[in-house]
Protein backbone atom coordinates (compact mmCIF):
# COMPACT_ATOMS: atom_id res chain seq x y z
CA UNK A 1 0.00 0.00 0.00
CA UNK A 2 1.35 3.18 -1.30
CA UNK A 3 2.02 6.28 1.17
CA UNK A 4 -0.41 8.84 1.03
CA UNK A 5 0.64 12.61 0.70
CA UNK A 6 0.42 15.44 3.31
CA UNK A 7 -3.28 15.89 3.99
CA UNK A 8 -4.95 19.09 3.07
CA UNK A 9 -6.21 19.80 6.45
CA UNK A 10 -3.75 18.77 8.97
CA UNK A 11 -6.06 20.22 12.00
CA UNK A 12 -8.29 17.32 11.87
CA UNK A 13 -8.89 16.12 14.93
CA UNK A 14 -10.47 12.39 16.00
CA UNK A 15 -13.90 13.95 17.20
CA UNK A 16 -14.20 15.23 13.92
CA UNK A 17 -13.27 12.39 12.17
CA UNK A 18 -15.60 10.30 13.81
CA UNK A 19 -18.38 12.45 13.20
CA UNK A 20 -17.66 12.98 9.24
CA UNK A 21 -18.00 9.22 9.58
CA UNK A 22 -20.69 8.72 11.23
CA UNK A 23 -22.71 11.55 9.09
CA UNK A 24 -21.37 9.48 5.88
CA UNK A 25 -22.72 5.82 7.13
CA UNK A 26 -25.76 7.57 8.41
CA UNK A 27 -26.61 9.36 4.87
CA UNK A 28 -25.41 5.99 3.03
CA UNK A 29 -28.12 4.53 4.93
CA UNK A 30 -30.81 7.02 3.62
CA UNK A 31 -30.29 5.22 0.34
CA UNK A 32 -29.11 1.65 1.01
CA UNK A 33 -31.63 -0.33 3.70
CA UNK A 34 -29.73 -2.58 5.80
CA UNK A 35 -26.22 -4.10 5.17
CA UNK A 36 -24.96 -2.39 7.83
CA UNK A 37 -21.93 -4.37 8.00
CA UNK A 38 -21.34 -3.89 4.11
CA UNK A 39 -21.27 -0.32 4.89
CA UNK A 40 -18.92 -0.34 7.40
CA UNK A 41 -16.70 -2.24 5.54
CA UNK A 42 -16.91 -0.24 2.06
CA UNK A 43 -16.00 3.03 4.97
CA UNK A 44 -13.53 1.70 6.49
CA UNK A 45 -11.88 0.76 3.06
CA UNK A 46 -12.60 3.94 2.29
CA UNK A 47 -10.70 5.89 5.17
CA UNK A 48 -8.05 3.22 4.60
CA UNK A 49 -7.53 4.07 1.07
CA UNK A 50 -7.53 0.55 0.27
CA UNK A 51 -10.07 -0.94 -2.65
CA UNK A 52 -13.00 -3.36 -1.51
CA UNK A 53 -14.43 -6.08 -3.11
CA UNK A 54 -18.60 -6.81 -2.94
CA UNK A 55 -19.54 -10.78 -3.90
CA UNK A 56 -23.16 -11.35 -4.16
CA UNK A 57 -25.95 -12.49 -6.54
CA UNK A 58 -27.57 -9.60 -8.22
CA UNK A 59 -30.25 -7.15 -7.19
CA UNK A 60 -28.75 -6.63 -3.51
CA UNK A 61 -27.57 -3.48 -4.44
CA UNK A 62 -24.15 -3.79 -4.48
CA UNK A 63 -23.58 -1.13 -7.45
CA UNK A 64 -26.16 1.24 -6.02
CA UNK A 65 -24.00 1.38 -2.70
CA UNK A 66 -20.81 2.32 -4.50
CA UNK A 67 -22.55 5.16 -6.78
CA UNK A 68 -24.40 6.31 -3.68
CA UNK A 69 -20.86 6.68 -1.55
CA UNK A 70 -19.72 8.46 -4.58
CA UNK A 71 -22.23 11.30 -3.69
CA UNK A 72 -21.74 11.51 -0.57
CA UNK A 73 -18.28 11.79 -0.47
CA UNK A 74 -18.20 13.92 -3.24
CA UNK A 75 -15.24 12.09 -5.26
CA UNK A 76 -15.51 12.29 -9.31
CA UNK A 77 -16.74 8.86 -10.08
CA UNK A 78 -15.74 6.31 -12.93
CA UNK A 79 -18.07 3.26 -13.70
CA UNK A 80 -16.14 0.17 -15.88
CA UNK A 81 -18.60 -1.72 -17.14
CA UNK A 82 -16.93 -5.50 -17.15
CA UNK A 83 -17.69 -7.58 -20.00
CA UNK A 84 -15.90 -10.19 -21.92
CA UNK A 85 -15.31 -7.90 -24.99
CA UNK A 86 -13.77 -5.04 -23.18
CA UNK A 87 -10.26 -4.18 -23.42
CA UNK A 88 -7.33 -3.08 -21.17
CA UNK A 89 -7.24 0.34 -23.39
CA UNK A 90 -10.89 0.66 -22.16
CA UNK A 91 -10.06 1.09 -18.72
CA UNK A 92 -6.84 2.69 -18.43
CA UNK A 93 -6.99 4.75 -22.02
CA UNK A 94 -5.11 5.29 -25.19
CA UNK A 95 -3.01 7.29 -27.73
CA UNK A 96 -5.34 8.66 -30.06
CA UNK A 97 -4.07 10.53 -32.98
CA UNK A 98 -5.73 13.98 -33.53
CA UNK A 99 -5.28 16.34 -36.77
CA UNK A 100 -4.99 19.79 -35.67
CA UNK A 101 -6.21 23.28 -37.98
CA UNK A 102 -2.98 23.33 -39.86
CA UNK A 103 -3.02 19.02 -40.97
CA UNK A 104 -0.27 18.65 -38.65
CA UNK A 105 -0.90 15.47 -36.55
CA UNK A 106 0.20 14.16 -33.03
CA UNK A 107 -0.66 12.15 -30.45
CA UNK A 108 -3.01 13.02 -27.40
CA UNK A 109 -3.39 10.39 -24.47
CA UNK A 110 -7.24 9.82 -23.65
CA UNK A 111 -7.61 8.98 -20.07
CA UNK A 112 -10.09 6.41 -19.27
CA UNK A 113 -12.65 5.85 -16.66
CA UNK A 114 -9.94 4.80 -14.16
CA UNK A 115 -8.64 8.27 -14.01
CA UNK A 116 -11.21 9.36 -10.95
CA UNK A 117 -11.27 9.14 -7.62
CA UNK A 118 -13.51 6.25 -7.02
CA UNK A 119 -13.63 3.96 -9.78
CA UNK A 120 -16.61 1.20 -9.75
CA UNK A 121 -15.45 -1.80 -11.15
CA UNK A 122 -19.17 -3.68 -11.97
CA UNK A 123 -19.31 -7.03 -12.31
CA UNK A 124 -15.50 -7.03 -12.57
CA UNK A 125 -15.14 -11.02 -13.08
CA UNK A 126 -17.26 -11.17 -16.72
CA UNK A 127 -14.03 -9.87 -18.21
CA UNK A 128 -11.15 -11.78 -18.96
CA UNK A 129 -8.20 -12.07 -16.75
CA UNK A 130 -6.01 -9.79 -19.39
CA UNK A 131 -8.48 -7.24 -19.03
CA UNK A 132 -9.02 -7.24 -15.03
CA UNK A 133 -4.79 -6.82 -14.88
CA UNK A 134 -5.38 -3.43 -16.12
CA UNK A 135 -6.19 -2.40 -13.28
CA UNK A 136 -3.38 -3.94 -11.50
CA UNK A 137 -0.89 -1.12 -11.32
CA UNK A 138 -3.35 1.11 -10.41
CA UNK A 139 -4.67 -0.79 -7.64
CA UNK A 140 -0.54 -1.04 -6.16
CA UNK A 141 0.97 1.97 -7.15
CA UNK A 142 -1.80 4.42 -8.04
CA UNK A 143 -0.39 5.36 -11.45
CA UNK A 144 -0.97 4.01 -15.13
CA UNK A 145 1.47 3.35 -18.06
CA UNK A 146 0.24 3.41 -21.25
CA UNK A 147 3.05 3.86 -24.00
CA UNK A 148 5.67 3.93 -22.17
CA UNK A 149 4.53 6.78 -20.06
CA UNK A 150 3.48 6.78 -16.22
CA UNK A 151 0.71 8.72 -15.02
CA UNK A 152 -0.18 9.34 -11.96
CA UNK A 153 -3.91 9.25 -10.56
CA UNK A 154 -6.01 11.25 -8.44
CA UNK A 155 -5.70 11.43 -4.31
CA UNK A 156 -7.51 9.27 -2.80
CA UNK A 157 -8.07 6.89 -4.98
CA UNK A 158 -10.25 3.76 -4.52
CA UNK A 159 -11.30 0.65 -6.61
CA UNK A 160 -14.47 -1.13 -5.11
CA UNK A 161 -15.17 -3.49 -7.80
CA UNK A 162 -18.70 -6.12 -7.67
CA UNK A 163 -18.78 -9.40 -8.92
CA UNK A 164 -21.58 -11.92 -9.28
CA UNK A 165 -20.72 -15.56 -7.69
CA UNK A 166 -17.53 -17.56 -9.84
CA UNK A 167 -20.69 -20.67 -10.23
CA UNK A 168 -22.46 -17.96 -12.16
CA UNK A 169 -22.09 -18.52 -16.09
CA UNK A 170 -20.01 -16.30 -18.01
CA UNK A 171 -17.67 -15.57 -15.52
CA UNK A 172 -13.73 -15.90 -14.55
CA UNK A 173 -12.07 -16.19 -11.87
CA UNK A 174 -9.89 -13.27 -10.62
CA UNK A 175 -6.51 -13.95 -10.17
CA UNK A 176 -4.53 -14.16 -7.00
CA UNK A 177 -2.49 -11.05 -7.55
CA UNK A 178 -5.91 -8.95 -8.80
CA UNK A 179 -7.18 -10.48 -5.25
CA UNK A 180 -4.78 -9.75 -3.35
CA UNK A 181 -4.64 -5.88 -4.07
CA UNK A 182 -8.15 -5.79 -2.16
CA UNK A 183 -7.64 -4.59 1.19
CA UNK A 184 -11.04 -6.27 2.20
CA UNK A 185 -13.76 -8.76 0.62
CA UNK A 186 -17.51 -8.63 1.55
CA UNK A 187 -20.15 -10.85 1.25
CA UNK A 188 -23.47 -9.19 0.50
CA UNK A 189 -26.13 -11.13 1.83
CA UNK A 190 -29.51 -11.41 0.90
CA UNK A 191 -31.76 -8.98 2.78
CA UNK A 192 -34.34 -9.68 5.82
CA UNK A 193 -37.72 -9.54 5.26
CA UNK A 194 -38.18 -6.79 6.99
CA UNK A 195 -35.52 -5.28 5.32
CA UNK A 196 -36.84 -6.14 1.65
CA UNK A 197 -40.42 -4.82 2.21
CA UNK A 198 -38.77 -1.54 3.20
CA UNK A 199 -36.77 -1.69 -0.21
CA UNK A 200 -39.93 -2.12 -2.36
CA UNK A 201 -41.68 0.83 -0.33
CA UNK A 202 -38.88 2.95 -1.29
CA UNK A 203 -38.04 1.99 -4.73
CA UNK A 204 -41.56 1.33 -6.05
CA UNK A 205 -43.47 4.06 -4.69
CA UNK A 206 -42.32 8.27 -5.85
CA UNK A 207 -39.44 9.48 -5.95
CA UNK A 208 -36.67 8.03 -4.55
CA UNK A 209 -33.89 9.80 -1.98
CA UNK A 210 -30.80 11.50 -3.25
CA UNK A 211 -28.21 11.34 -1.13
CA UNK A 212 -26.38 14.67 -0.25
CA UNK A 213 -22.44 15.20 0.17
CA UNK A 214 -21.09 15.04 3.88
CA UNK A 215 -17.33 15.54 2.57
CA UNK A 216 -15.14 16.13 -0.08
CA UNK A 217 -11.69 14.81 -1.44
CA UNK A 218 -9.93 16.95 0.93
CA UNK A 219 -11.31 15.85 4.16
CA UNK A 220 -11.40 12.18 2.57
CA UNK A 221 -7.17 12.50 2.75
CA UNK A 222 -7.34 14.29 6.04
CA UNK A 223 -9.08 11.34 7.16
CA UNK A 224 -6.99 9.28 5.52
CA UNK A 225 -3.46 10.54 7.05
CA UNK A 226 -4.97 10.48 10.33
CA UNK A 227 -6.02 6.96 10.36
CA UNK A 228 -1.98 6.20 9.83
CA UNK A 229 -1.18 8.08 13.06
CA UNK A 230 -3.31 5.87 15.41
CA UNK A 231 -0.82 4.08 17.78
CA UNK A 232 -0.82 0.40 17.26
CA UNK A 233 0.37 -1.69 19.95
CA UNK A 234 3.27 -3.97 19.86
CA UNK A 235 1.44 -7.17 20.57
CA UNK A 236 -1.44 -6.29 18.51
CA UNK A 237 0.95 -6.04 15.47
CA UNK A 238 2.40 -9.32 16.71
CA UNK A 239 -1.36 -11.02 16.91
CA UNK A 240 -2.01 -9.69 13.02
CA UNK A 241 1.38 -11.63 12.17
CA UNK A 242 0.52 -14.64 13.77
CA UNK A 243 -2.84 -14.55 12.22
CA UNK A 244 -1.31 -14.05 8.54
CA UNK A 245 1.88 -16.66 9.07
CA UNK A 246 -0.37 -19.77 10.61
CA UNK A 247 -2.41 -18.73 7.49
CA UNK A 248 0.19 -20.79 5.67
CA UNK A 249 -0.33 -24.69 5.72
CA UNK A 250 3.46 -25.28 5.90
CA UNK A 251 3.70 -23.12 8.93
CA UNK A 252 3.80 -24.71 12.84
CA UNK A 253 1.21 -22.78 13.92
CA UNK A 254 -1.20 -23.47 10.77
CA UNK A 255 -4.68 -25.29 12.21
CA UNK A 256 -5.07 -28.79 10.86
CA UNK A 257 -8.06 -26.96 9.06
CA UNK A 258 -5.75 -24.84 7.49
CA UNK A 259 -3.12 -27.58 6.60
CA UNK A 260 -5.80 -29.72 4.64
CA UNK A 261 -7.59 -27.07 2.84
CA UNK A 262 -5.19 -24.28 1.68
CA UNK A 263 -2.73 -24.04 -0.73
CA UNK A 264 -1.09 -20.98 0.09
CA UNK A 265 -2.11 -18.37 2.74
CA UNK A 266 -1.92 -15.00 2.83
CA UNK A 267 0.18 -12.68 2.08
CA UNK A 268 2.05 -9.47 3.70
CA UNK A 269 -1.03 -7.08 2.22
CA UNK A 270 -3.38 -9.19 4.58
CA UNK A 271 -1.67 -7.94 8.10
CA UNK A 272 -1.13 -4.44 6.05
CA UNK A 273 -5.20 -4.39 5.85
CA UNK A 274 -5.32 -5.63 9.46
CA UNK A 275 -3.83 -3.20 10.87
CA UNK A 276 -4.96 -0.42 8.73
CA UNK A 277 -8.48 -1.25 9.67
CA UNK A 278 -8.27 -1.59 13.14
CA UNK A 279 -6.84 2.33 12.82
CA UNK A 280 -9.84 3.23 11.18
CA UNK A 281 -12.27 1.02 13.71
CA UNK A 282 -10.50 2.65 16.47
CA UNK A 283 -11.18 6.15 15.82
CA UNK A 284 -14.70 5.52 14.45
CA UNK A 285 -15.81 4.04 17.66
CA UNK A 286 -13.56 7.07 19.48
CA UNK A 287 -10.73 4.96 20.92
CA UNK A 288 -7.49 6.42 21.12
CA UNK A 289 -5.24 3.13 20.21
CA UNK A 290 -6.06 0.07 17.90
CA UNK A 291 -6.70 -3.15 19.91
CA UNK A 292 -6.35 -7.15 18.57
CA UNK A 293 -10.30 -7.33 18.77
CA UNK A 294 -10.22 -5.14 16.09
CA UNK A 295 -8.25 -7.06 14.18
CA UNK A 296 -9.84 -10.59 14.79
CA UNK A 297 -13.24 -8.57 13.91
CA UNK A 298 -11.56 -7.72 10.33
CA UNK A 299 -10.22 -11.20 9.75
CA UNK A 300 -12.60 -12.59 7.13
CA UNK A 301 -12.45 -9.13 4.90
CA UNK A 302 -8.69 -9.02 5.19
CA UNK A 303 -8.01 -12.31 5.06
CA UNK A 304 -10.98 -14.68 3.42
CA UNK A 305 -9.90 -13.47 -0.29
CA UNK A 306 -6.10 -14.00 0.22
CA UNK A 307 -6.49 -17.95 1.20
CA UNK A 308 -5.76 -19.89 -2.05
CA UNK A 309 -7.54 -23.37 -1.24
CA UNK A 310 -6.98 -26.91 -2.70
CA UNK A 311 -9.53 -29.23 -4.59
CA UNK A 312 -10.41 -30.61 -1.05
CA UNK A 313 -11.79 -27.69 0.57
CA UNK A 314 -14.10 -27.70 -2.73
CA UNK A 315 -15.18 -31.53 -2.09
CA UNK A 316 -15.72 -30.94 1.62
CA UNK A 317 -17.38 -27.47 1.42
CA UNK A 318 -15.18 -25.75 3.20
CA UNK A 319 -15.54 -22.25 2.13
CA UNK A 320 -12.68 -19.19 3.32
CA UNK A 321 -14.73 -18.01 6.61
CA UNK A 322 -14.77 -21.43 8.39
CA UNK A 323 -10.96 -21.71 7.42
CA UNK A 324 -10.83 -17.90 9.19
CA UNK A 325 -12.66 -19.07 12.11
CA UNK A 326 -10.63 -22.00 12.37
CA UNK A 327 -7.34 -19.75 12.68
CA UNK A 328 -9.18 -17.61 14.90
CA UNK A 329 -9.93 -20.08 17.02
CA UNK A 330 -6.59 -21.22 16.86
CA UNK A 331 -4.49 -18.16 17.48
CA UNK A 332 -5.04 -16.30 20.32
CA UNK A 333 -3.99 -12.49 21.09
CA UNK A 334 -2.47 -11.49 24.23
CA UNK A 335 -4.22 -9.81 27.30
CA UNK A 336 -3.12 -5.80 26.78
CA UNK A 337 -4.17 -5.70 23.39
CA UNK A 338 -7.35 -6.28 23.73
CA UNK A 339 -10.47 -3.68 23.38
CA UNK A 340 -10.98 -2.72 26.90
CA UNK A 341 -8.14 -4.19 28.44
CA UNK A 342 -6.20 -1.97 30.89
Amino acid sequence: MSAVPPPPNPTLTPEQYAQVAASIEAEVGTVIVGQRQVVRTVLLSLLCEGHVLLEGVPGLGKTKLLTTLANVVSLDFGRIQFTPDLMPADVTGTQVLEEDDDGRRSFRFRPGPVFNGLVLADEINRATPKTQSALLEAMAERSVTVAGTTRPLARPFLVMATQNPIEQEGTYPLPEAQLDRFMFKAEVPFPSANDLADIIGRTTGGAEAVPKPKADAATLQAMIALTRQVPVADDVVRHAVELVVASHPDHEQAPPEIQQYVRAGASPRGAQALILGAKAMALLDGRPSASSDDVRELAKAALGHRLVLGYEAAADGKTPAQLVDALLEKITPAGSGVRGAP
